[in-house]
């Protein structure tokens, strides 16, 4: 086994891990959209929010072998790191 492989425990299996950062994922991905758009002062926890989403995102593609959705999600990840230091100061 190699170390992008997943190695499901007793209790998940990896069809279930996968619907919970998908389902999990895509739903942050909506609150975080929410937060941005809201133009309400927000804008920290919507980037940390952003962070969480693909964090999720990228864990789903490195499972399931989908490389370029990988790398989508590192440029993801560098726009909140962005956001977060931009609007943390």
């Amino acid at each position: 086994m190699n170390a992008l492989e997943f190695a499901p425990g007793p209790m998940m299996s990896k069809v279930a891990f996968v619907k919970i950062c998908e389902i999990t994922g895509s739903g942050l991905a909506i609150v975080y959209a929410l937060l941005l758009a809201s133009n309400t002062g927000h804008e920290v926890l919507g980037f940390a929010v952003l962070l969480i989403s693909t964090t999720l995102f990228a864990a789903w593609a490195a499972i399931d072998r989908r490389w370029a959705f990988l790398l989508l999600q590192f440029f993801y990840a560098v726009s909140a790191l962005i956001g977060l230091v931009r609007f943390s100061v």
